[in-house]
C-alpha cells in the first residue's frame, strides 16, 4: 500500500499541488469487484482545500487516472455499518449515498480517522459519523503507536523548515573548509564534534571568568535595595500630611457639584418656561382678530389668516413630557380650543351668507332683466334677446373673491373638518343650481340657432318657447335663499323642489325641439350645415372653460391639491324629481372615501355640473334629428375637444365628460351610416322608366364630398375609413342588386353607368382607404361596358353572326377550316346568301336603329353615349376583321367579300352620330 501511495502522490497529486493524506482501497457495495482506491488530499496553497478523490486504474493497467471529485465540506455523514464488529463496508453521504466495501477493516478504520482529523483540523462543522468507534475519533495518536499515513505525515510535514540562506551559505562554506565533507561524511561528523567540544570548553571558561563581574553587579544590587526603603519612608510620612487636605477638597467638591446640580436644574427649569411661553402664547391682536376679526375687508381678512395660522402652530405644538400635567397649559389648551371653535363658527356662517348672497345675486341677474315677467313682459322675449350672443355667463368675480378665503378653508379643513365639509356640501349644492339654470338656458339658445330664428322656431315648435314664471314664484325663491343662510339643513330640500320647478318650463322646450318632423338632408344646403358646425363648436368652447375655470377654483378654494389622500367632503345625493336630499348610505360613504384628491374634485364636478352631459346629449340628438350628416361635424369636433382635455388632464371632469358624449355621437355616426345602407337596400326602381344613376350613389358621392371637407384635419380620420367600407360595399351590392332587377333598363347598362360615376368619384376625391375598390368599380365598369356592346352589336347583323357562329363551331368539333365550306348548311352558296341579306344601307340602317336604343338606355347625366359609340365603332370593326379572317381560312380562293368595307363603316358611324 505504501508504493501505491507514493506512486499515487508522485503521478497524480503532485502535479495539482497536492498531497496525499489517507487512502483505502474499495470497491462499490453490491457489485461486480471492480476496484479502486478512495483518496484523502489536501492543497499545498492556502487557503487549504480538502477532498476525497476516486482513483481508479487504466483500461490498460499501467497507469492511474481521477475518475471523481468530491469537496469534504460537502460530506455529511460517514457511517461505518457497525462499531463493535469488524465490518469493511462503510457510507459516505454526499449529495447522494456513496456505498463501499473497503479491502480490509484496517484500511477502512485509517481512512475514517483520516477524514475526523481532517474535519477537525480544517472544518471544524457538524460531520456525523455513526457506527464508528469512539477509539478512532481521537485528537491525537501516541507516538510510540504507529501514526496513520495522515497524522505521521501531517507532523512530519508540520516539523520540517526551509533552511534559509544566510544558514545555506554557513554550512557551504564549512564544507568547503573540510576536504572529506561530501566524500567521507563520518570524518566530517567527527571534525564538527571535535569543534564543538572546543566551542563547549570555550564557554566554560568564559562563564567561570565573569563570575567576579557578577557579585560587583549583587552588591550594586543591595545598595539600591537600601535607597529605595530610604525613599519609601519619606513618602509614607508626605501622605500622612496629605491626609488631612484631602479631607478639606473632598468637602469643597461635593460643595461644588450640589452648586452645580442646582444651576443645572434652574437653567432647564427657564428653558421649560421658555419653551411654553414661546410656542403656547397667543398674542392679544390674535385672540382679537379670531373672536371679532372683520371677515370682509381685505385686511380684517388677512388678520385672522395670520391668527389662525397662529393658533394652530399653537395647538399642534409638540408638548414634552410631562406638559400636559401642568395647571397652566391645561387652561391655555382650553383657550385654544375655545378661540378654535368660535372662530370656526363665525367663518362657517360667514362664507355659507357669502355662498347664499352671490349665487342668489346672480340668480336674480339671470331673472330680472328689462323683458322679464316682473315688467309684464313674456319670458320669451328675453329669450330672443339671448339668442344673438351664444355665451355662458363667467364667475370669475365670484371665484376671486372666494379666493380670498382660501387659506381659511385650508385651516378649516385641518382644524374642524365637519364645518369644511358641510361647507363644501353647501357650495356644491348651490352652485349646481346656478350651473343648472345657465346651463339649460344656454342649450335652449344652441338649440333654437340650429332650428333657425326664434320666429321660425315659435312656428316649429309652438307658440312660445318657455312658459312664464310668477312673480310670486320668483320671490318664494330668492326668500327661500336669504333665509337658508343660518340653517343649511333646511335649505337645501327647498332649493331642490324651487329650482326644479321653475326648470320645467325649459324642460318641456327642449322635448319640444327633438319633436319636430323629419328634415330631409337635401332641405338643407352647405351653409346650413357650416352654421350648424360654428353653432356646435361655439357650446363645446363655453363649456370648456367653464368648466376648467371651476375645477381650478375647486382645488385651490378646497385645498384638494396638496395632500395625497384625503377623504371627501361627499354633497348630498338628489333626487331629479326634486325630491328631499338624502345622505349616501354608511357603506357607500366608506365606499366613496377616495384616496386620490382627482377623484374627490371629479365628484363635486359631477355634483355641480350634472346636467351638462344630458343637455350636450339632447342638442346631439337635435342636430341628429334636424341632418343626419350632422353627425360628421359632431365626431370631430368632439374628438378635438375631448383630445385637447386628456392633454390637460386624463381624468379630469371634462375629459370624462366629453368622452361619454362622444360614445354618443359615436352611435349616432354608426347609426348615420347604417341609416345610410338601410336607404340603399330599401330603393325600389320604377318599372316605367329607365334607371339611370342611382340615388344612393349620388348619395355616397355627397357624403363623402362632405366627409372630406370636415375630416381633413381631424383626430379619428380612421372611423371615417371604417364607415367609406361599409358604404361603398353596400353601395357595389345593392348596384348590381337593382341592375338584376332592372326590366326597363338592361342589367350592363345600369352596373357600367352607375359604377362609372363611382369611378369617377373615387379619382375625384383621391380617398386613398378606397384605392382598391376604386380599381374595382374602374373594373366593373370596363367589363359591363363591353359586354353591352358585344350584346348590342349582336343584333344589325344577326343572321350572319349566328353563320359565322356555325363554322367556329364546326372548327371546334374537329372540321378542318378547308373543309367547312363542304358542310351542307356552312357551304358558299349559303354564304353568299347570308352576305346579300346585309348590304352597306341594311347595315347603316341596323346601326342607326341600335344609335337610337342605345340613346333609349343610357342616361343624360353620365354621358356616357359617344364612349358606347365609340366602343361599338370598334367592336363593330373587330368583328368584320374576324368574319375576313374565317372567309379567307375556311373558303380560300372563293372571291367571296362583305358588301361593305370597314371605311363604309367609320362613315356610317360617324354620320349617324352627327345626325343625332
Amino acid at each position: 500500500m505504501t508504493a501505491i501511495k507514493h506512486a499515487l502522490q508522485r503521478d497524480i497529486f503532485t502535479p495539482n499541488d497536492e498531497r496525499l493524506l489517507g487512502i483505502v482501497n474499495v470497491c462499490k457495495a453490491g457489485k461486480k469487484k471492480k476496484n479502486c482506491f478512495l483518496c484523502a488530499t489536501v492543497t499545498t496553497e492556502r487557503p487549504v482545500q480538502v477532498k476525497v478523490v476516486k482513483v481508479k486504474k487504466s483500461d490498460k493497467g499501467d497507469f492511474y487516472k481521477r475518475q471523481q471529485t468530491w469537496e469534504l465540506r460537502d460530506l455529511t455523514e460517514v457511517d461505518a455499518k457497525d462499531a463493535s464488529k469488524e465490518n469493511p463496508e462503510f457510507d459516505l453521504h454526499f449529495e447522494k449515498v456513496y456505498r463501499w466495501v473497503a479491502s480490509s477493516t484496517a484500511e477502512k478504520n485509517s481512512f475514517i480517522s483520516c477524514i475526523w482529523k481532517l474535519n477537525q483540523r480544517y472544518l471544524r462543522k457538524k460531520l456525523e459519523f455513526v457506527n464508528v468507534s469512539s477509539q478512532l475519533l481521537e485528537e491525537s495518536v501516541p507516538s510510540g503507536e504507529s501514526q496513520s499515513v495522515a497524522g505521521g505525515d501531517e507532523d512530519a510535514l508540520d516539523d520540517y523548515q526551509e533552511l534559509s540562506t544566510r544558514e545555506e551559505q554557513d554550512i557551504e562554506s564549512m564544507m568547503e573548509m573540510c576536504e572529506d565533507a561530501i566524500s567521507n561524511a563520518e570524518a566530517f561528523a567527527e571534525v564538527l564534534s571535535k569543534e564543538l567540544q572546543v566551542l563547549d570548553g570555550a564557554n566554560i571558561q568564559s562563564i567561570m571568568a565573569s563570575e567576579k563581574q557578577v557579585n560587583i553587579l549583587m552588591q550594586l544590587l543591595d545598595e539600591a535595595l537600601t535607597e529605595v526603603d530610604t525613599i519609601e519612608g519619606k513618602l509614607s510620612s508626605y501622605e500622612e500630611m496629605l491626609q488631612s487636605v484631602k479631607e478639606q477638597m473632598d468637602q469643597i467638591s461635593q460643595s461644588n457639584r450640589l452648586i452645580q446640580i442646582s444651576s443645572t436644574n434652574n437653567g432647564k427649569l427657564l428653558d421649560e418656561i421658555q419653551f411654553l411661553v414661546n410656542y403656547m402664547d397667543l398674542s392679544k391682536g390674535h385672540i382679537r382678530a379670531l373672536q371679532e376679526g372683520d371677515l370682509t375687508s381685505p385686511k380684517g381678512i388677512e388678520a385672522c389668516i395670520n391668527a389662525s395660522e397662529a393658533l394652530l402652530q399653537c395647538m399642534n405644538v409638540a408638548l414634552r413630557p410631562g406638559h400636559d400635567k401642568l395647571m397652566a397649559v391645561k387652561q391655555q389648551q382650553l383657550l385654544f380650543a375655545e378661540l378654535r371653535d368660535t372662530f370656526a363658527r363665525r367663518l362657517t356662517n360667514h362664507l355659507n351668507n357669502v355662498f347664499v348672497h352671490q349665487v342668489t345675486g346672480t340668480l336674480l341677474l339671470h331673472d330680472m332683466s328689462p323683458y322679464s315677467v316682473l315688467q309684464g313682459h313674456d319670458q320669451s322675449s328675453t329669450l330672443s334677446q339671448h339668442t344673438a350672443e351664444l355665451t355662458l355667463p363667467k364667475h370669475n368675480p365670484l371665484h376671486r373673491d372666494l379666493l380670498r378665503y382660501a387659506k381659511l378653508m385650508e385651516w378649516l379643513k385641518n382644524t374642524q373638518r365637519e364645518k369644511y365639509e358641510g361647507l363644501s356640501r353647501t357650495y356644491v349644492d348651490y352652485m349646481s343650481r346656478l350651473y343648472e339654470r345657465e346651463i339649460k338656458d344656454f342649450f335652449e339658445v344652441a338649440k333654437i340657432k340650429m332650428a333657425g330664428t326664434t320666429k321660425e322656431a315659435k312656428g316649429k315648435f309652438g307658440k312660445s318657447s318657455t312658459l312664464p314664471r310668477k312673480e310670486s314664484a320668483l320671490k318664494q325663491e330668492t326668500e327661500s335663499l336669504h333665509g337658508s343662510s343660518g340653517k343649511l339643513t333646511g335649505s337645501t330640500s327647498s332649493l331642490n323642489k324651487l329650482t326644479v320647478q321653475g326648470s320645467n318650463s325649459r324642460r318641456s322646450q327642449s322635448s319640444s325641439l327633438l319633436d319636430m318632423g323629419n328634415m330631409s338632408a337635401s332641405d338643407l344646403d352647405v351653409a346650413d350645415r357650416t352654421k350648424f358646425d360654428k353653432i356646435f363648436e361655439q357650446v363645446l368652447s363655453e363649456l370648456e372653460p367653464l368648466c376648467l375655470a371651476e375645477q381650478d377654483f375647486i382645488s385651490k378654494f378646497f385645498k384638494l391639491q396638496q395632500h395625497p389622500t384625503v377623504t371627501p367632503p361627499l354633497p348630498e345625493t338628489e333626487e331629479l324629481d326634486g325630491s328631499t336630499p338624502s345622505r349616501l348610505p354608511p357603506q357607500a360613504e366608506h365606499r366613496h372615501s377616495l384616496s386620490s384628491e382627482k377623484d374627490v374634485v371629479r365628484l363635486m364636478m359631477n355634483k355641480i355640473f350634472q346636467s351638462i352631459e344630458t343637455e350636450l346629449n339632447s342638442l346631439i340628438a337635435l342636430g341628429d334629428k334636424i341632418d343626419s350628416f350632422n353627425s360628421l361635424y359632431m365626431l370631430v369636433k368632439m374628438s378635438h375637444h375631448v383630445w385637447t382635455a386628456e392633454n390637460v388632464d386624463p381624468a379630469s371632469y371634462l375629459s370624462t365628460t366629453l368622452g361619454n358624449v362622444l360614445v354618443t355621437v359615436k352611435r349616432n355616426f354608426d347609426k348615420c351610416i347604417s341609416g345610410q345602407i338601410r336607404q340603399m337596400e330599401e330603393v325600389k326602381i320604377s318599372k316605367k322608366s329607365k334607371v339611370g344613376i342611382l340615388p344612393f350613389v349620388t348619395g355616397f358621392e355627397e357624403f363623402a364630398e362632405l366627409a372630406e371637407t370636415i375630416f381633413r384635419s381631424a383626430e379619428r380620420r380612421g372611423d371615417l375609413d371604417k364607415a367609406y367600407v361599409k358604404l361603398i360595399r353596400a353601395v357595389f351590392l345593392n348596384v348590381e342588386k337593382v341592375a338584376n332587377e332592372s326590366q326597363k333598363t338592361p342589367r350592363d347598362v345600369v352596373m357600367m353607368e352607375n359604377f362609372h360615376h363611382i369611378f369617377s368619384t373615387l379619382s375625384r376625391l383621391k380617398i386613398s382607404c378606397l384605392d382598391a375598390e376604386r380599381r374595382e368599380a374602374k373594373h366593373k365598369y370596363t367589363d359591363h361596358l363591353q359586354s353591352y356592346v358585344i350584346n348590342s352589336l349582336g343584333q344589325p347583323l344577326e343572321k350572319l353572326n349566328h353563320f359565322f357562329e356555325g363554322v367556329e363551331a364546326r372548327v371546334a368539333q374537329g372540321v378542318r377550316e378547308d373543309e367547312v365550306s363542304y358542310q351542307l348548311a356552312f357551304n358558299k352558296q349559303e354564304l353568299r346568301k347570308v352576305i346579300k341579306e346585309y348590304p352597306g344601307k341594311e347595315v347603316k340602317k341596323g346601326l342607326d336603329n341600335l344609335y337610337k336604343k342605345v340613346d333609349k338606355h343610357l342616361c343624360e347625366e353620365e354621358s356616357l353615349l359617344q364612349v358606347v359609340w365609340h366602343s361599338m365603332q370598334d367592336e363593330f370593326i373587330r368583328q368584320y376583321k374576324h368574319f375576313e379572317d374565317l372567309i379567307g381560312r375556311c373558303y380560300p380562293g372563293s372571291g367571296i367579300t362583305m358588301e361593305f368595307t370597314i371605311q363604309d363603316m367609320l362613315e356610317y358611324f360617324s354620320s349617324i352620330a352627327q345626325s343625332h
